[in-house]
């Protein structure tokens, strides 16, 4: 097992205690099944992207709560030290470099997108933001059926609480910037 997947594992069993759930209480909630969480727990299974939003919202749970791993006063975060995740055949590529602080209530991601990526985002907790920077390539976002292209070092604000699709726009890989805001 990784070093990513260990962290997922121990977290999400953690959090599971916290919230005092059983895995069918859990699984009820986010819509994710029991023997999947139970794998995850267990370190057997590396979820995939869409599994951790689901997880995290049925939780009500920022996305890297289920990523992050202790903090210091002051954190120098190299790229090799960031585990990506990983979706669409690893064409979506999600580096978690500042996971979710419940006093600042943001994370923030860098994401990279190959030309044909597109990744769906359900639905989160409503006064949830996300504030996107282009630096490379271009996005197209879709926020509740409206699409947006978004070139590079153009940015993008919206509220999260509706579905979202994210994709790279044109045959140059996208590389953004993302902070998603979560106001309760």
């Amino acid at each position: 097992m990784d070093a990513m997947s260990s962290r997922i594992s121990e977290n999400l069993r953690q959090i599971r205690k916290e919230k005092k759930l059983s895995l069918d209480s859990m699984a009820e909630q986010t819509g994710v099944s029991k023997s999947m969480l139970g794998q995850i727990e267990r370190g057997e299974s590396s979820p995939t992207v869409a599994t951790l939003w689901k997880i995290a919202t049925g939780l009500h749970i920022s996305f890297t709560a289920l990523l992050e791993g202790r903090q210091t006063e002051t954190q120098l975060i190299r790229r090799g030290e960031v585990s990506p995740l990983l979706s669409d055949e690893g064409r979506f590529r999600l580096f978690p470099f500042f996971p979710y602080d419940a006093e600042r209530r943001f994370e923030m991601l860098s994401i990279e997108l190959e030309p044909g990526t597109r990744s769906e985002s359900v639905p989160h907790e409503d006064g949830t933001e996300e504030f996107v920077l282009v630096f490379e390539g271009a996005l197209r976002l879709t926020v509740d059926g409206v699409e947006y292209v978004v070139e590079a070092g153009e940015g993008i604000r919206y509220l999260a609480n509706k579905p979202h699709i994210y994709e790279c726009h044109g045959t140059q890989k996208t590389k953004i910037c993302m902070v998603i805001y979560y106001e309760k």
